[in-house]
């Protein structure tokens, strides 16, 4: 079926340089048409879908390998949004300079301090954030550096598994729903991208959900004493827990029900953001490797995929950028029965009665500044990984 000596070609490359193939490995009859075609090129008819040979456990490893990555680069910048985000719905951000404070002492006549002995108490200008660089700044120098990598553990707990599940399905999803729609509706195969990356977001996020809230209360909260160890992922979510346990066991199977508080908001954001962003990308990659090469070579699909992803993630999370805002808000409420109460709409509610459009829109430089890069590196390094296990087993 598949032969000649041309390398295969991504399945996301126009349909006049590549075939579709399912999932089992099965031509459909849309390509063997296309294949009779005049229009198509001599080698083209010899071409295969990229990942027409790959398994879920394979694209699950690419698309981790891709999500740990990207959460490793890009969570100071995670750090800076929620931070910002959290001193907006009031969360104090009070803690101890030390001896930066001491040092300032004479350039800052207001500096107040505590009884003789103690520590020096940072001023309100001290505890407040103007801006992602004066985040950066003031985590550095009254938490330490290591600090803006705060939640990182958690990010990586929370990836793996996310895009693991999250990129897979999308792919899967995609070419099921492309061969339906193009048998029998080819006016809606357009819309395919935004289906499969709404239904494929939304299993990811219901699955992993709790280590989501964990990771955002750690990066949220600073840690009231200089030197003292955060509490982890797991630590993280039995304090979550612990205001409404009971020892009746129905009330306590029920008080399990705060781990996923705040998931409406989740799906809100991402379904969303996922619908956005497949629906902008898949026919800006495609176009950029129509104009680039007609041939796949790690080159264009690295660079085809990162530009796309750039492009579209920036564009899903300015959009989606007040549900993000709301989403922190409810991860964040310490009251267990005002958490369990809240509602999406309720909160965005007051998030414009305190903020207007700017509360709305809290956090929206670093939370771009961060978007874009993730997903042009998780979906460019899971399509070259791809892309290289693809050919292996055309070697093999």
């Amino acid at each position: 079926m598949v032969g000649g000596s041309r390398q295969s070609l991504p399945s996301w490359i126009s349909a006049a340089a590549a075939s579709r193939v399912d999932i089992n490995g099965n031509v459909s009859s849309d390509s063997e048409t296309m294949f009779s075609s005049k229009a198509v090129k001599k080698d083209d008819s010899k071409a295969v879908s990229l990942d027409a040979n790959l398994g879920f456990m394979e694209r699950a490893i690419s698309a981790a390998c891709a999500a740990v990555v990207s959460a490793i680069i890009v969570n100071p910048l995670d750090v800076a949004k929620t931070r910002l985000q959290a001193q907006a719905a009031g969360v104090p951000n009070q803690g101890l300079c030390g001896t930066e404070c001491l040092d300032a002492n004479a350039e800052l006549p207001g500096l107040k301090h505590t009884l003789p002995g103690s520590e020096t108490m940072c001023t309100s200008e001290c505890n407040r954030y103007k801006g992602t660089l004066d985040v950066f700044s003031k985590v550095i120098r009254q938490e330490g550096f290591g600090r803006l990598w705060r939640g990182t553990n958690a990010s990586l707990a929370l990836a793996v598994p996310t895009v693991g599940i999250y990129l897979p399905c999308y792919d899967i999803f995609r070419n099921l729903m492309e061969d339906f729609t193009n048998q029998n509706a080819p006016d809606l195969t357009p819309y395919v991208p935004l289906v499969a990356g709404s239904v494929a977001r939304s299993l990811a996020c219901v699955t992993c959900y709790p280590v989501e809230l964990a990771r955002t209360r750690m990066q949220a909260f600073k840690e009231a004493q200089n030197g003292a160890k955060p509490p982890g992922v797991w630590k993280t979510l039995i304090e979550v827990i612990n205001p409404v346990t009971s020892s009746n066991n129905l009330q306590k199977r029920q008080s399990y029900r705060i781990l996923w508080t705040g998931l409406g908001a989740q799906l809100s954001r991402d379904v969303p953001f996922s619908a956005i962003c497949w629906s902008t990308l898949e026919p800006i990659r495609k176009g950029i490797h129509d104009l680039v090469a007609d041939e796949a070579t790690v080159a264009s699909v690295l660079g085809a995929n990162f530009s796309a992803g750039f492009v579209a993630g920036t564009l899903a999370a300015a959009a989606t950028c007040p549900l993000d805002v709301a989403r922190t808000r409810r991860q964040i409420e310490k009251d267990p029965s005002r958490a369990l109460n809240m509602t999406t709409r309720q909160t965005l509610r007051e998030i414009w009665r305190d903020g207007g459009v700017k509360g709305l829109f809290t956090g929206i430089g670093p939370r771009l500044a961060r978007a874009g890069p993730s997903v042009g590196i998780v979906v460019s390094f899971y399509e070259v990984v791809k892309y290289i296990l693809h050919h292996r087993h055309q070697v093999n």
